[in-house]
């Protein structure tokens, strides 16, 4: 009753408030701080404040006739609403770009009009004569377009991998509904919560943010639901009462659930160091959503497994009086005794296997071009791309200055030796901020484009109320605080997990160990990624937030499959010692363990459904870093290493057997009596 009045209320709060939303501001993915951010902020007080600009790009294969020159002149005073339109012919004579102001701000804002520019602008041109349109509007509605219902598709797909996981699993036609309905609720309500939580407290985030969070909650809920769903099957071998094998398995599941909920709730805290507010937003509302999976496979579940009876188990129901798994010769018996007779050999080979992996991480090139942003690219990257073969190469995305009027001219007269650049144009003035366009001969993600971006702003340094933006300068000013969050926030990450598992454990060699294992994982899996987008995927970067959020993510949900494995070894060890211990931890958390990795693998791999480059791959980086730790890391090196130090693993905490076969560590009191 309990898991139906907590599944009603979570759907009724869930209809009550719904998810919180916001207008998207330019400033979402710019560093505080940054020269970028103050353009954004200067921009603000200008007369078109709330307005971008759209680029249409006309063409033609031969030089464009008088003729056809009067009906793209008239084209443009039809799109622009004015009489003498702004038209910019190439030197050729093939292309002419015709500027349009768009008015709003964001996507949604820019959408219809984008639209409709596209349709007039192609009707009634001459043959040969082909328009597109590029500039900024154009690019922030592709963008937009690209999560139109994205996250509908993204829940879909996670659910549905779920389910296929969940079945293959439990080979039961029923009983992978159960978790699969009470996850897929705590997402909804996770989305729903983390949304309002940022609104109240002003940060910021999109449909990328909700995304991520959908297959977090989807992943690491599936993995709790998991870890209880196999000891309660454990414990409904051992009691005939369903309701005191529930009571024992959800006891006996809290600690390492708790454990891997706060490592992972504490890792992903730390974005909110970031200098980027999204990404900060990100962190925050993941957060918010490993604490929703937790309570709900904790408090939920149990309630929901125990109102069935065995026959949910159907056909593999569990019968009182048969072996435990952490007593019976699974394969993962098999692996133990195999790790048992070598532990050296193996801890040394799987070692050695991590870090031949990660040679690749050597060669990672990061940043990606404004063109490289998309799986497929849409019509503003192909035409900006066609632009730049008759127009200089920044004319779609100039270098953007904000001054005051009274430097107008000390600005224009400071940039105008720098090599490369083609054209200084004003672009608005206000009462106390005025706007210059810089139109360069470098092409956009170049490092020329870098160059060009730096020297303006040396030539400008010093001068008050002055700085450099524009989507050249916003790239590079992003690559700048994806270099110093990593800086800071990779620290933080380490030693916060680290004094998790000292509580946790109460030990000092075990953590050690553990956080040195996920740190091998993270950069074996980081080179395995390179070699896999620029060998198979076609990548020639990667971009520069992707190494952030795969180690953020890894560390933290790579710790979990370790929590999982030495909190049932630190049980095992207080009845069987610390050798027995550690093989029998193995051998029952084997199979849930890989299961739990590949379904949480599996989901990140579904960030690829959606046609941004970053997301596809932050979800390669991490898909694979699972599967590393779930395969190599948890299976034979961790218990290697235990194996290997024996009771020295757990120092300066004593677990296990004394000479004479009494535990040295108590055991718990039994929860029920048999």
């Amino acid at each position: 009753m309990l898991a139906l009045a907590l599944l009603l209320a979570a759907v009724a709060t869930m209809v009550a408030l719904g998810e919180a939303t916001r207008d998207r501001s330019a400033l979402d993915s710019l560093p505080a701080g940054s020269q970028s951010a103050a353009v954004a902020e200067a921009r603000k007080q200008l007369p078109d404040q709330d307005t971008s600009q759209a680029i249409v790009l006309f063409t033609s294969q031969e030089k464009l006739t008088p003729q056809a020159m009067g009906i793209v002149s008239r084209k443009a005073a039809e799109l622009t609403g004015l009489p003498k339109p702004p038209i910019i012919p190439s030197q050729d004579g093939t292309a002419v770009i015709v500027p349009v102001t768009v008015q709003g701000v964001g996507a949604t804002d820019y959408d219809e009009q984008v639209t409709s520019l596209r349709e007039k602008s192609r009707t009634g041109l001459p043959e040969g004569v082909s328009a597109q349109v590029t500039g900024p509007a154009a690019v922030q509605t592709d963008l937009g377009a690209v999560f139109d219902g994205a996250n509908f598709k993204l829940l879909g797909t996670t659910a549905l991998v779920v389910a296929i996981l969940l079945v293959f699993t439990y080979r039961s036609p029923v009983l992978w509904l159960i978790p699969l309905l009470v996850v897929g609720v705590a997402d909804r309500l996770a989305a729903v919560l983390a949304t309002h939580v940022l609104a109240a407290l002003g940060m910021a985030w999109d449909e990328s943010t909700t995304g991520i969070l959908s297959v977090l909650v989807f992943g690491a809920g599936t993995d709790y639901a998991l870890l209880l769903i196999s000891r309660y099957r454990d414990e409904l071998r051992r009691h005939e009462d369903r309701h005191d094998a529930i009571r024992v398995a959800a006891r006996r599941t809290v600690e390492p659930v708790i454990a891997s909920a706060s490592t992972v709730f504490v890792g992903l805290l730390t974005l909110v160091l970031s200098l980027v507010p999204a990404t900060r937003g990100l962190g925050l509302a993941c957060a918010v959503g490993v604490l929703v999976a937790a309570f709900f496979v904790l408090v939920v579940l149990p309630g929901a497994l125990v109102a069935f009876g065995r026959w949910i188990f159907w056909p593999r129901t569990p019968v009182v009086g048969e072996a435990s798994i952490a007593d019976g010769d699974s394969v993962w018996a098999k692996v133990g005794r195999f790790v048992e007779g070598q532990p050296g050999r193996v801890a040394l080979g799987s070692t050695v296997l991590l870090a031949l992996a990660a040679i690749g991480m050597g060669s990672i090139q990061t940043g990606l071009a404004p063109s490289d942003q998309f799986m497929d690219k849409p019509e503003s990257i192909v035409a900006a791309d066609k632009l730049a073969e008759s127009f200089p190469a920044g004319a779609a995305n100039p270098t953007i200055i904000t001054t005051t009027p009274q430097q107008v001219e000390a600005v224009t007269a400071r940039i105008k030796g720098i090599d490369g650049i083609s054209q200084v144009r004003p672009a608005g003035v206000g009462e106390s901020v005025a706007e210059l366009q810089v139109v360069t001969d470098a092409s956009p993600g170049s490092a020329e484009s870098d160059d060009q971006v730096r020297a303006i702003r040396e030539a400008l340094h010093g001068l008050p109320e002055t700085a450099v933006g524009g989507t050249e300068a916003q790239r590079l000013d992003q690559a700048d605080a994806n270099a110093r969050d990593r800086m800071v926030i990779f620290p933080v990450v380490l030693g916060l997990v680290f004094l998790a598992l000292v509580l946790l454990l109460r030990s000092l060699v075990a953590p050690v160990i553990l956080v040195a294992t996920v740190l091998l994982t993270y950069v074996s899996a980081l080179g395995l990624a390179w070699w896999a987008f620029t060998g198979l995927l076609g990548f020639e970067r990667m971009d520069g937030t992707v190494p952030l959020y795969a180690f953020v993510f890894l560390v933290a949900l790579g710790v979990d499959y370790n929590i999982f494995l030495i909190t049932r070894a630190s049980e095992e060890s207080r009845e069987h010692g610390a050798h027995r211990g550690m093989l029998r931890a193995l051998t029952a958390t084997g199979g849930v363990i890989t299961s739990a990795g590949i379904l949480l693998a599996s989901v990140f791999a579904v960030l690829g459904v959606l046609p941004l480059v970053v997301l596809a791959q932050v979800g390669v980086v991490i898909f694979i870093g699972v599967l590393l730790d779930t395969l190599v890391v948890r299976t034979v090196l961790v218990p290697s290493l235990g194996l290997l130090l024996g009771d020295r693993f757990w120092w300066p905490r004593r677990v296990g057997l004394d000479s004479s076969g009494t535990p040295v560590v108590r055991p718990r009191r039994a929860i029920v009596q048999d």
